[in-house]
């Protein structure tokens, strides 16, 4: 029996495949074939060891293959609601994408988390590690890093050509962790030695590999100072009219960018209020800072070392999982495979990757814990568990994986918007506390501490890249000069607002000014996402504890949240 047979029968329905799924499923196989590491990712054999073009050369095949995808839906005609959602949600995404390519964006932006610096060693992460051929693929991978960055570096030399370069801030961030992956005993190292370990016949192979890599990674850091760092701005706000772009890009959805503004400031206002209230019910008369030092002193609630918080994620994970699947959610076989891993870097951060489409690789739910930091409290991180996991983004993507053989492939395996995703996930903290799973005082301030986050980097993001004008409660509050938005205000209001360790409160203040758009996409998308819920409530088809509502929401996949309404609001079933 395969994993994906164990699924529920209520993912896999029976439909004849037509004409728009074949285009959808070309598109993705053919996006397969140009990015080798999302074949790996996709569980697909035989490329494991390649890297896709990184180069100008590989965008444009890229937007090519794009183009020429649009232009094929264009004279397809859909034959059900399944249809009629591809098409929508296809020609938003794929067309937004060729809007940003002739914007001149996407090939050359430069942040701390979601760049080709990153991506071109994270692969390592997601890769097999069972058989000799695992560790010899592995092996084989880190000879090719060098050809991938030294592409990447065409990408960003010919941006550089058009006055496209990220700003001072970016590359000095890059420039340390290109230290981090290169250093004496660092990443490339790490992982040779893990294929010494495993499979001692490829250890040569290996640690030429390595160090093959991290020529690679060196080339770029030399390219990054030398060449890119002297013409490099201080800037770090990129305008309305480009963040509008971003906006676009993250959400699936374009929102009236002042309005979204003033709702961020009136949200955080109302959650802080939420914060003080549950500190009363921690101690009578406590301030929220107070009643957060208490929880902090709570041996109770205090995790000491990486194997405890890793424990600890997986108890609490699989408990939920559990218990909701029992009543709320349909979660049966492969889909309660979740594994709580501590992350291979040190960067900060948690993060989801999904199963491969066979279930054959589990959902995994990864911390990439700062360097130093060995204290966690679990009252701060509960509901992250519940984002992370299930309900939260492994519910979401185990299900649209599920669907693929009803809708297409490139539905249930290669769409991923951060407004529909994380505003899911978002939502889901706070539908954890609806059904009675934050009951707990602690775990409450938690969620509301992580929702006070979302809702300041709406303010933060906005304010900063639109130049919108400081709140005057914030002016009073932090002592700032009025005005608009910049660096230094901005860091000294999340510093408020974000109850982060030093390391975690720099890595997101720099990834906020180097990803415009992505941040604010979580908490824009729970508002969407609540909004979509309250109208299926008024309209009598959300069901008992909203369970319909969520079952058909997430059986249409990954899309724009402008598609997600339009598809919502079919009536026929066949829009599963």
């Amino acid at each position: 029996m395969t994993k994906f047979s164990t699924l529920p029968a209520i993912y896999r329905e029976e439909r004849t495949s037509t004409a728009i799924d074949a285009i959808a499923n070309e598109f993705y196989e053919k996006q397969l074939e140009l990015d080798p590491e999302w074949a790996t990712l996709a569980g697909r054999t035989g490329r494991e060891s390649e890297y896709g073009d990184y180069s100008p050369a590989g965008r444009l095949q890229r937007i090519t293959l794009i183009r020429q995808t649009l232009e094929k839906l264009r004279h397809a005609a859909p034959v059900d609601d399944v249809d009629r959602v591809t098409l929508d949600a296809m020609n938003e995404r794929l067309g937004l994408e060729v809007e940003l390519f002739e914007a001149g964006l996407g090939d050359w932006e430069l942040n701390n988390i979601e760049s080709p610096v990153q991506n071109i060693r994270a692969i390592f992460d997601q890769m097999k590690r069972e058989t000799p051929q695992d560790w010899k693929n592995i092996a084989a991978r880190l000879h090719n890093v060098d050809g991938a960055t030294a592409g990447f570096i065409q990408s960003l030399d010919a941006a550089r050509e058009k006055g496209n370069i990220s700003p001072r801030r970016q590359i000095d961030i890059v420039l340390e962790q290109i230290s981090a992956y290169t250093t004496e005993g660092g990443f490339f190292d790490e992982v040779a030695a893990e294929v010494a370990a495993a499979a001692p016949e490829h250890a040569d192979f290996a640690t030429e590999g390595a160090t093959r890599a991290k020529a690679g990674y060196e080339e770029l850091s030399t390219y990054l100072k030398d060449t890119l760092y002297p013409q490099a701005g201080e800037q770090d706000a990129v305008g309305e009219k480009r963040y509008s772009l971003y906006s676009r890009q993250f959400l699936g959805s374009v929102v009236d960018l002042d309005e979204t503004y003033r709702w961020g400031v009136e949200e955080l206002d109302r959650i802080i209020a939420e914060q003080k209230a549950t500190a009363e019910e921690i101690k009578p008369g406590a301030t929220i800072e107070e009643a957060k030092k208490i929880l902090d002193a709570d041996p109770e609630r205090t995790l000491h070392g990486t194997d405890a918080l890793r424990q600890w994620m997986q108890t609490l994970s699989d408990s939920a999982v559990e218990a909701l699947g029992r009543k709320y959610f349909v979660i049966e076989g492969a889909m309660r495979e979740l594994e709580c891993m501590i992350a291979p870097t040190q960067e900060g951060g948690i993060y989801y990757t999904a199963p491969s489409p066979d279930f054959e690789r589990p959902g995994r739910m990864w911390w990439s814990v700062p360097e130093g930091e060995d204290t966690f409290g679990t009252w701060q991180e509960t509901s992250t568990v519940y984002h992370e996991g299930v309900p939260g983004h492994h519910l979401q993507s185990a299900v649209a994986a599920a669907m693929a053989e009803t809708m297409n492939q490139w539905r249930a395996n290669a769409v991923w918007v951060s407004g529909h995703g994380e505003g899911w996930a978002l939502y889901a903290e706070r539908l954890m506390e609806e059904l009675g799973f934050l009951s707990d005082a602690g775990d409450r301030m938690g969620m509301l501490d992580a929702q006070r986050m979302r809702a300041a980097r709406v303010v933060f993001d906005i304010g900063l890249h639109c130049g919108k004008e400081i709140p005057s409660r914030w002016v009073e509050e932090l002592g700032l000069e009025p005005g608009i938005w910049d660096a230094d205000s901005g860091f000294a209001f999340l510093k408020a607002n974000l109850d982060l360790s030093p390391g975690q409160l720099r890595f997101e203040f720099l990834r906020y000014l180097g990803w415009p758009g992505q941040a604010p996409s979580y908490k824009i998308g729970q508002r969407i996402w609540e909004q979509l819920r309250d109208e299926a409530r008024a309209a009598g088809t959300a069901g008992e504890d909203d369970r319909d509502f969520h079952t058909r929401a997430l059986k249409l996949g990954s899309m724009g949240l402008d598609s997600l309404r339009r598809a919502l609001s079919m009536d026929a079933p066949g829009a599963n």
